[in-house]
């Protein structure tokens, strides 16, 4: 697999900021199903710093990037959501601490990680009915993806698009799922019925990469 540069990183970081922000409604409702309905707005709010804060972000290396977005994150997303996405960047950066530039192999390396971060923070795992339940699937096909020997065939945008379809695909199976953790949890079988929001969260997120990543000059 070829690599990647340290401004592929930032504009997926961008990209999934800018997400947040713009889907603060549609996360919200979401969440508002069986949830608070603070997800999108404590998201959002975190996100607007880190575009806020861009030009300043420390671009030292890619590992020095992530911890900085991780640190912004954690000090301003609110609830439950800070503590997850910050993990998540955190060990992203950990996983990459001696880097430079970056594989693919890297990619998912960093997202394995971040996946970890978010069991042990959340004490979650795979079928809980939570982000990771899109997350780990969509980690699952990229990296089985490049290993099949189609990431050098299809390129960095034919593998945002494999992780976007697998993210959505995944997203959506949360729909009949009982939700194990977080506040939806509370709400016991009245959790099934609807996606879980962390989970679409990252469905869009993925897919707004890929269809951005498609007409990169």
């Amino acid at each position: 697999m070829s690599s990647t540069t340290g401004s592929d990183l930032e504009f997926v970081v961008g990209t999934i900021a800018r997400t947040a922000v713009d889907n603060e409604r549609e996360f919200g409702e979401l969440d508002a199903v069986v949830g608070d309905g603070d997800f999108g707005y404590s998201l959002a709010r975190g996100f607007e710093i880190v575009l806020a804060d861009w030009d300043s972000l420390d671009r030292s290396s890619p590992s020095a990037f992530l911890k900085k977005v991780a640190l912004v994150i954690s000090k301003r997303v609110g609830g439950t959501s800070g503590p997850l996405w910050g993990t998540a960047f955190l060990r992203a950066a950990g996983a990459v601490n001696d880097r430079s530039e970056l594989t693919g192999e890297d990619t998912v390396a960093m997202l394995r990680a971040a996946a970890e971060g978010i069991k042990v923070r959340g004490q979650s795992d795979l079928g809980d009915k939570t982000l990771l339940d899109a997350l780990i699937p969509m980690t699952d096909a990229l990296e089985n993806e490049m290993k099949s020997g189609g990431g050098p065939a299809v390129g960095a945008a034919g593998l945002a698009r494999v992780a976007a379809t697998a993210a959505r695909s995944a997203a959506e199976a949360t729909t009949s799922m009982l939700a194990r953790r977080g506040r939806p949890s509370y709400t016991g079988e009245r959790s099934i019925g609807s996606p879980d929001a962390g989970a679409m969260a990252i469905a869009v997120m993925a897919e707004r990469v890929a269809d951005e990543w498609a007409v990169r000059n």
